[in-house]
């Protein structure tokens, strides 16, 4: 972006996001928006608590199964669909109306199912995440050239070496991506599911600040989960640059 000819930074709209944020702190305009310097100082404060620590350590956990799961189940999943139509006609509506679909109001059926714990949790990040991995991989199985599967099946190449070592790996951008999202995805799983059950992690933490109006700890515990987000997909994007050759192989 260009002012009167000067490039100017991305991060400098967030540099002016943050001023606003201070000037309306200081002028106490609304009482649930602290200064942002106050927010900075009790994130500092907080991240040295072995509360926030504890609940750290819950929600990362929870957040990991589930999208361990959702890896595992998602990207199988495409594959098969990517490959085989018929199993795209049958599975290719469900996965749409997930998609679409308000996940936040099957955690109370979740909690019903699977008590008020842990499980739960883990069971939220998987629905927010797997279906979106499900459709990337769809996409780029979809999308491999004919011309690289008879190129194998013509050097005598089996049908798990064409899976493996062809379709996969054509596919393995679109898969990244998919994970990238899912992960996105899966981190406000995890803070919804943690929020409705407000017994474990953070969820339980924000239940505590709110009910008791500690808004700098509150806003600094938002903070802490954007720029976790931010850091687990600028991972995953990064990784995806690592492997964009096989983008450009397939035009």
């Amino acid at each position: 972006m260009t002012v009167m000819g000067v490039r100017v930074p991305m991060m400098a709209s967030l540099i002016v996001w943050c001023v606003l944020w201070e000037v309306v702190g200081r002028l106490d305009l609304i009482f649930l928006v602290p200064p942002f310097t106050g927010v900075l100082a009790a994130a500092w404060e907080l991240v040295g608590t072995a509360t926030f620590q504890s609940a750290t350590v819950v929600t990362l956990r929870a957040f990991a199964v589930g999208m361990g799961l959702a890896v595992l189940v998602g990207v199988p999943l495409g594959l098969l669909m990517g490959r085989v139509a018929a199993a795209d006609r049958l599975l290719g509506m469900w996965v749409d109306v997930f998609v679409s679909a308000p996940l936040s109001a099957l955690v109370p059926v979740l909690m019903i199912l699977f008590g008020m714990g842990e499980t739960t949790v883990v069971a939220t990040v998987f629905l927010f995440a797997v279906w979106i991995i499900v459709l990337d991989t769809r996409a780029g199985v979809q999308h491999v050239p004919a011309s690289l599967l008879e190129m194998a099946r013509s050097y005598g190449a089996g049908r798990r070496q064409v899976l493996t070592r062809i379709v996969l790996l054509a596919a393995l951008p679109e898969i990244l991506a998919g994970i990238r999202l899912g992960m996105i995805r899966g981190v406000k799983g995890v803070v919804i599911g943690q929020i409705l059950i407000s017994i474990i992690g953070y969820g339980e933490l924000f239940e505590l600040y709110s009910r008791n109006f500690l808004m700098e700890r509150f806003w600094a515990l938002t903070i802490l989960l954007f720029a976790f987000a931010m850091l687990v997909a600028e991972g995953v994007g990064l990784l995806e640059k690592k492997i964009e050759y096989y983008a450009g192989v397939r035009q």
